[in-house]
């Protein structure tokens, strides 16, 4: 079996210079950013980085609300052969100095309130500069740094996951990881020039942060958006003539409720979903609200990127499924062995290819869990990201997500997939989203909650019940369902599970 040679990629600053020289690269308000003004900011913003850390290889973290500077430096540091470490602006001080401390970060970019509320907690050896500085190096008069020379496997990024199960993880990425990406999801989404991208999740997300690297790609621009609620959207896609829009489920549930002028819905042209499978009644619901736009699921992991899309024209007819392996990516269904699954036969996702990250900043045990030699079968080899996630592929290689086998809830001696619970309740039509986990049972070993949010907050306790009684089998029944009017979420917008069970928990013994 020959190996396929890996992709050609450049160094991800630049993408600063991948639109016309006068073609709008970024909106922010009223001002539009060229091409040509991002390039040259990128370069002054990379000459100061330098001057505050002392020398290449350092990292640089930057918090901030989605300003020009938090969408210029991710560029700019690698430009200036720094690592960049983008933590949430959602995030609390604790969980910000636990970043800098473990990435070692010698400098912070934030504004004075973010620096205030860390206090005492961040690292001595991480210096801090305001946001206000940056932003005026980027307007200033001086000379800029030329463009990199990285090499396609130097760290470029640092991006720290939720950390929703555990402590979180700094994900290690490479200037391959991010250009391979950026021209994958470009390609798949058929962006062009006269495309604009609405930018509505965390730049420290990798979803949110490839809004802007697959669009500069493809020279199209970028309106960041830092949103209260669903009419703010809707207001920035009239403002700025937006065409792509990137979310997750939790938002597509607002604004297919939101108040949309047809003049506004109609300038999307494209729909892209991440962090959580689309419910076929919230498909339905999008495509009534959105008459004009494709609506691409899609699934991804940060340890690999993105791994799988949905094309639109499959969507109708596989609402559930997640697709097949976007641009860049060998995805395989494998057994514990290694071997490859038949047709229909739940197996480990296992991501192989270029998009595959460089494990996990300075934690071995960790990356050897996560990151494996891939399969025998595998066409690229090397290391490849074994997600944990069982999934299926059908007769038509097209992939469904089962569940993950650490979140299987043991009842009656059977295994049940919170998903599948969850899938079922949803198909209702009465309830746009549901959580579903176990508790412990004297007698089944483990009792099956689940937590649901009603449509228009109707609760149809009866109706639902009902459903789940013809459409799941005995040992799949919940033994509580509970109705809510909101579910708590991560920093990354997706229901947060271990939340929603502790919420659950903690009303239990009072």
């Amino acid at each position: 079996m020959t190996t396929p040679e890996k992709p050609s990629s450049r160094p991800i600053d630049h993408l600063a210079r991948c639109g016309g020289a006068d073609a709008p690269a970024l909106l922010i308000g009223d001002e539009v950013t060229t091409f040509a003004q991002l390039d040259a900011g990128v370069g002054r913003l990379a000459s100061w980085l330098l001057e505050q850390v002392g020398g290449p290889g350092e990292r640089v973290a930057s918090w901030s609300a989605k300003t020009r500077l938090a969408c210029l430096i991710p560029l700019a540091a690698v430009r200036a052969g720094l690592i960049h470490v983008p933590v949430n602006p959602l995030l609390k001080g604790p969980q910000v100095a636990h970043i800098l401390a473990d990435s070692g970060a010698k400098l912070l970019v934030t504004n004075s309130a973010r620096a205030d509320m860390l206090g005492d907690a961040r690292p001595v050896a991480c210096a801090v500069q305001d946001l206000k500085i940056a932003e005026e190096v980027i307007d200033s008069a001086g000379q800029g740094l030329p463009l990199s020379i990285a090499e396609p496997d130097d760290l470029a990024a640092i991006l720290y996951t939720s950390g929703s199960t555990g402590r979180p993880k700094g994900v290690m990425l490479s200037h391959a990881n991010l250009w391979l990406g950026a021209e994958s999801v470009a390609s798949y989404l058929r962006l062009n020039r006269d495309d604009r991208v609405l930018g509505v999740l965390p730049l420290s997300f990798d979803y949110g942060q490839n809004q802007l690297l697959s669009s500069w790609y493809a020279g199209a621009a970028v309106a960041p958006l830092d949103y209260l609620t669903p009419r703010d959207v809707v207001k920035a896609v009239a403002r700025h003539g937006i065409t792509t829009l990137a979310g997750v489920p939790p938002l597509w549930v607002q604004l297919v409720e939101a108040a949309w002028p047809a003049a506004t819905a109609a300038h999307l042209q494209r729909l892209t979903n991440s962090g959580g499978a689309l419910t076929p009644s919230l498909i339905d619901a999008m495509r009534a609200t959105f008459p004009n736009a494709d609506i691409y699921p899609m699934y991804g992991l940060t340890e690999a990127f993105r791994s799988t899309y949905l094309d639109p024209k499959y969507v109708a007819d596989h609402p559930t499924s997640m697709g097949r392996a976007i641009p860049h990516a060998e995805i395989l269904v494998c057994r514990a062995d290694g071997t490859i699954t038949a047709d229909e036969e739940p197996g480990e996702l296992v991501h192989c290819g270029p998009l595959v990250a460089k494990g996990y900043w300075r934690d071995d045990e960790r990356t050897a869990q996560r990151f494996k030699p891939a399969p025998r079968v595998s066409r690229y080899g090397g290391m490849a990201v074994w997600s944990g996630d069982t999934v299926r592929r059908d007769a038509n290689h097209l992939l469904y997500f089962v569940g993950r086998d650490d979140a299987m809830i043991k009842t009656a001696g059977n295994r049940v997939s919170p998903t599948e619970v969850e899938d079922v309740a949803v198909a209702s039509g009465l309830i746009y989203e549901a959580v579903a986990f176990g508790v412990a049972d004297p007698r089944l070993g483990a009792a099956i909650v689940l937590i649901v949010r009603g449509k228009s907050g109707v609760a149809d306790e009866e109706g639902l019940a009902g459903y789940l009684r013809q459409n799941l089998p005995n040992f799949m029944q919940p033994r509580v369902i509970q109705w809510r009017d909101t579910l708590p979420r991560n920093p990354n917008g997706k229901l947060d599970r271990v939340a929603i069970a502790a919420e659950w928990a903690h009303e239990g013994a009072a």
